[in-house]
């Protein structure tokens, strides 16, 4: 299935360029995923799309792939007394649950800094904030909080650690893969593609991208959602099952 996918889209990649180009900006930029949706079922280890294109005209290409957004709260841990305890927290909104980003070239020889900062071209640029006003911190002790956030998400490889490699097949065509891991959330996700030149943007698009769990899965995460209280009581009387079940195994041993 996923070669047929490919294959596929390396047609469509070829008949665009034999489409004819109106002198039109917004024209400037064509592209699409292999596919445009993902399924999570129980046994799901993750995915790898296709993003193709193809473009008129001279300039770097830039992809950028979020996830819905989400409130994070990042803790801060000190030593105290001999125990490490949460001394201070930062809750932080529009928060993106998936950050991933690939281009032509290195971001700083693409674009200058204002123009990555306006789209969120990178993921020091992504333009979450904090959730209130927290009184006593400092904006360079906010700013702490923030790069921690983003560790963590690239620990959680949710947000790329480094910038992906977008290929570009005689000057016009173009091809990158993105890999989504398996605790990726659901819901709805958009590929933004840029093309730049000399620093200004001339063209984008976007494409969206619908992640859902099904069969089982599903069932469990929209009880656990919807009906938080009786996820909870439920887990509790099974984990007491368990526990009871065992130690009769253990004395029966």
């Amino acid at each position: 299935m996923k070669r047929s996918s490919h294959f596929i889209a390396a047609i469509i990649i070829a008949a665009l360029g034999f489409l004819p180009v109106k002198p039109v900006m917004s024209q400037s930029l064509v592209a699409d995923l292999s596919e445009h949706h993902v399924a999570i079922t129980t046994g799901f280890t993750g995915a790898e799309l296709l993003l193709f294109g193809a473009i008129e005209g001279d300039g770097d290409i830039v992809v950028t792939i979020t996830g819905p957004d989400e409130t994070v709260t990042v803790r801060k841990k000190d030593r105290v007394g001999g125990i490490w305890i949460n001394t201070d927290e930062i809750a932080f909104e529009r928060v993106p649950s998936f950050y991933a980003i690939a281009a032509t070239r290195p971001l700083e020889d693409v674009a200058p800094e204002d123009v990555r900062e306006s789209q969120q071209i990178g993921a020091e640029y992504i333009g979450f904030t904090p959730a209130k006003v927290y009184r006593g911190l400092r904006p360079e002790q906010i700013s702490e909080f923030r790069q921690a956030l983003l560790r963590l998400k690239q620990s959680q490889n949710l947000f790329s650690a480094k910038v992906g490699k977008i290929t570009v097949v005689s000057e016009r065509l173009f091809r990158t893969r993105v890999w989504f891991p398996a605790n990726m959330r659901p819901g709805l996700y958009t590929a933004s593609v840029y093309l730049i030149h000399d620093g200004n943007q001339v063209s984008a698009q976007t494409t969206p991208l619908r992640v859902e769990k099904v069969g089982v899965g599903a069932e469990v995460y929209d009880f656990a959602h919807g009906q938080s209280a009786l996820y909870g009581i439920a887990a509790i009387l099974i984990a007491a099952a368990s526990g009871w079940l065992a130690a009769v195994a253990f004395r029966k041993m």
